[in-house]
């Protein structure tokens, strides 16, 4: 089976390119699980209830998320009704929502879908290498198929998590930093690993904010406030196939596309 992961969406440039994509894309590479990293899809910074239903209905079929999650007050209670929409698990379990969601996908299979965030350089959470190990302890041993979105910082964290749980979850993927790593491989035990996927969103600009903003908070180091670029929209996703009776990747590539105007 194949799953479809897609990085970091930011602003409208990012929900849109999802608009104009993920159908074709679906039905080319035979997608049985669409999964798509959404934390920064309103304005950069959060979602809303509102955007949550509108990249549901271009047919993402689960929102992971990370330290943006609670950036709209609005969300709280959608995370208590929307089970597709994830929030990292290591937040404490009395924030509502939750991190680990089992759905089955358009081919019949049942998966899991894990959300995790780092600790280093980010909000205090607990840790999510003892949380990862609570999930994958308490999953029905008959779901084989595992995603993690696994949002942090450092390159170093995310590797140490892709090792942590080789062999028992079928792909770690890093998000959060919005620059593609090109470390696309399959680890030694059958789990799909990339450091960072990448951000689909305004690439003709500093991490999905408008540059000329970026560079006088650089030069003055003062409070500026930011905002989302508009141009040089780009979709970046990894495509991971997967043996359903094992759970093993069987291969990951990169996929991206940029709109032409």
């Amino acid at each position: 089976m194949n799953l479809l992961f897609i990085g970091d969406i930011f602003a409208s440039p990012g929900r849109s390119i999802v608009a104009e994509t993920l159908k074709g894309l679906v039905a080319a590479e035979k997608i049985d699980l669409s999964i798509a990293n959404a934390e920064n899809s309103a304005g950069g910074f959060g979602i809303t209830p509102a955007l949550a239903e509108e990249l549901f209905s271009y047919g993402l079929d689960v929102l992971t998320s990370g330290n943006h999650i609670w950036d709209k007050r609005e969300i709280h209670d959608y995370l208590t009704r929307q089970p597709r929409l994830l929030r990292p698990a290591n937040y404490s379990p009395e924030l509502p929502g939750s991190g680990v969601l089992v759905m089955r996908a358009r081919n019949g299979v049942e998966c899991a879908i894990i959300n995790l965030q780092g600790r280093s350089h980010m909000p205090a959470t607990d840790c999510p290498f003892r949380k990862a190990n609570q999930i994958v302890a308490e999953l029905p041993p008959n779901v084989k198929v595992r995603l993690v979105d696994f949002h942090a910082e450092l390159t170093s964290e995310k590797m140490a998590m892709g090792w942590h749980l080789n062999g028992r979850v079928s792909a770690v993927l890093g998000t959060h930093t919005h620059i593609p790593t090109a470390d696309t491989r399959i680890l030694s035990e059958g789990t799909a690993y990339q450091t960072d996927v990448g951000m689909t969103g305004p690439y003709n600009s500093v991490i999905g904010i408008d540059k000329t903003i970026a560079i006088e908070r650089f030069l003055t180091a003062l409070p500026i406030r930011m905002e989302a670029a508009r141009s040089g929209a780009e979709l970046h996703a990894v495509i991971v196939e997967v043996d359903e009776n094992n759970g093993k990747a069987l291969s990951i590539r990169r996929h991206s596309a940029a709109r032409s105007s």
